[in-house]
């Protein structure tokens, strides 16, 4: 096992992070509402169940739809049945005498939660959040071999594409094109509606494809990711449709600067917030402080966007299996727009580049 990795789990065997927070803040179970967390711990793939996790055992609640595909996923977890949700869930917590209760307060509707604490007066309800959030932030090998399948059909899918960058071509076309690769490539969905956003729009951080005309000389900002036996890629390249001109010029290799120097900040032991201050640290000596508002990188993984966040705000140390993204960016309003994401794994030593694309700028002039 990779050292910081999150190793393989059994039914009496937990997450060292989950094991922790239990032991400090004295619960006596922690109840998973949210669904990339129940698949990360027991193996279900579907669409609706909670999972109850105490010191000795973990149970699986759905209903009577998921239970053959339950009995056939679950690792570590004995299944029950509940007619209702709620009703369900407080039954088993009355049968396991839980007094003091930890749970994905995140993922749970207030509505859901104020049921449960009118049905089970004597719990204590103890609200988790970023802890349990960083739960997933350390991959193991399962893990990462998936991730690396994501980003290489999504790559494919964008080299099958690239003869769809070109003067006169609708953003709608092409990104239409490139999901109909990354579905045809093995794709179960896509990360997110692909962003395809040229010219004046390249300038928008979350521009989806527009039935806008493509034009000769405009930087063309596409960001597009897929998710593979439910893990997610989630990649960045900015093309320019001609000779780039000064500006553009400019603007690229300040942000490839930005993203080097990040990405050479990279290793366990720093905090997030250095990493984003490398970046941003490159941008704000260029003059473009103000243009770049987001945050330098986040967590992916079963969620396309999870623990860790690489911002100014983002907390916590970096360690070795983490898998996030570096993502320094320029945006101009009303004139151009750069972005360049790639997607890492820490190693002992500093970061190891998953996704392989180019982002030297020769290599992103379009057509060529």
């Amino acid at each position: 096992m990779i050292k910081g990795e999150a190793p393989e789990m059994t039914m009496r065997t937990n997450h060292p992070i989950l094991e922790r927070l239990m032991r400090e803040n004295r619960l006596d179970g922690v109840l998973f509402w949210g669904l990339e967390n129940v698949r990360y711990l027991c193996g279900f793939t579907g669409s609706d169940g909670v999972l109850m996790v105490t010191a000795e055992e973990r149970v699986f609640l759905s209903d009577s739809r998921y239970e053959e595909q339950a009995r056939g996923e679950l690792e570590g977890a004995e299944f029950r049945r509940y007619r209702r949700k709620i009703e369900g869930v407080a039954r088993l917590l009355r049968s396991l005498s839980a007094r003091r209760l930890g749970f994905e307060s995140s993922a749970i509707s207030y509505e859901n939660y104020r049921s449960l604490k009118e049905k089970l007066p004597k719990v204590t309800f103890f609200p988790l959040g970023r802890e349990i959030q960083r739960l997933r932030a350390c991959k193991r090998p399962d893990e990462i071999a998936k991730i690396r399948g994501a980003i290489q059909i999504a790559s494919r899918a964008f080299e099958e594409t690239m003869g769809r960058f070109r003067p006169g071509s609708k953003e709608r076309s092409a990104a239409d094109h490139l999901e109909w690769r990354m579905r045809r490539g093995g794709g179960e969905e896509f990360s997110f509606p692909t962003i395809v956003a040229s010219g004046a729009r390249a300038a928008l951080p979350h521009g989806r494809a527009s039935e806008k005309k493509m034009q000769k000389g405009e930087t063309v900002v596409v960001d597009f990711g897929v998710r593979f036996q439910g893990y997610h890629s989630d990649e960045t390249q900015t093309l320019i449709l001609g000779r780039p001109d000064h500006e553009q010029r400019r603007i690229y290799d300040i942000v490839r600067k930005a993203q080097e120097r990040a990405l050479r900040a990279v290793r366990p032991g720093v905090s997030v917030r250095q990493i984003d201050r490398a970046a941003r640290r490159v941008i704000d000596q260029a003059g473009y402080g103000r243009c770049f508002g987001h945050g330098t990188g986040h967590g992916v993984g079963l969620a396309v966007h999870e623990e860790p966040s690489i911002s100014p705000r983002g907390q916590g140390i970096v360690e070795e299996g983490m898998v996030f993204t570096i993502e320094p960016g320029i945006y101009i309003p009303g004139r151009v727009g750069v972005r360049l994401e790639d997607m890492v794994r820490v190693t002992s030593r500093g970061c190891e580049r998953l996704t392989h694309l180019s982002k030297e700028l020769k290599d992103n002039i379009y057509p060529r």
